[in-house]
């Protein structure tokens, strides 16, 4: 591949219903924030972009968060370049739900060199002083822990929208580059987990990012 040619990356949103995955989406391919909440079976957008000077065609698959669809969701995983594990800041039971359900589902063996980014999404609605909303510095730990980025945007205001989709091209891209040198699992995860690891934090053994 020149390096004209556009690079092609595969993203998959997942998480609870109602924490704005599709709204996520949209507000970023389309610049509009959707009025109305329609569940979401299965969905596929794509578009174009660019990031560090390189053309990317950006494929984003939607899944649906209810237990019905299980087996459909797990059926788009398959060769995805990254992940976007998606909660409500204004709903603590979605982001344990990111750690004990979302993150789990995506530690299957032909997952484990895709790139993960937990992100927060509703920050326009968050109470700091409301206790069953999601506390960013402690939430922001707990995901560090599993070698993972921690991000927060809001879909509505799109503050940090953006950076989440940048950060998870550049995520993807590396990955690619690494495969594409013949790079073994073991310096793929070792490589991407010194990207994620905080300077003054002793990192814990995993195998994903």
């Amino acid at each position: 591949m020149s390096e004209i040619d556009p690079i092609t990356i595969k993203l998959v949103v997942v998480g609870d219903g109602n924490v704005g995955k599709t709204c996520i989406l949209l507000s970023y391919t389309t610049d509009k924030f959707p009025q109305d909440y329609v569940p979401t079976v299965f969905e596929n957008y794509t578009t174009q972009t660019a990031v560090d000077g390189k053309m990317i065609n950006l494929s984003l698959w939607d899944t649906a968060g209810q237990e019905t669809y299980n087996r459909l969701r797990t059926l788009s995983y398959n060769s995805a370049d990254v992940f976007l594990v998606v909660f409500s800041v204004i709903e603590e039971s979605s982001f344990e739900n990111a750690i004990i359900k979302w993150y789990p589902e995506l530690e299957a063996p032909e997952l484990k060199c895709v790139p993960k980014i937990f992100v927060g999404n509703k920050i326009d609605m968050r109470n700091q002083a409301n206790p069953s909303h999601v506390q960013q510095e402690a939430a922001k730990s707990k995901v560090e822990k599993l070698q993972c980025q921690y991000l927060e945007c809001s879909a509505l205001t799109q503050i940090g929208l953006k950076e989440i989709f940048d950060q998870a091209i550049k995520k993807a891209i590396k990955v690619k580059t690494l495969k594409s040198q013949n790079q073994t699992l073991q310096n793929i995860t070792s490589t991407i987990q010194k990207d994620q690891k905080p300077s003054n934090e002793e990192k814990c053994c995993c195998s994903t990012f």
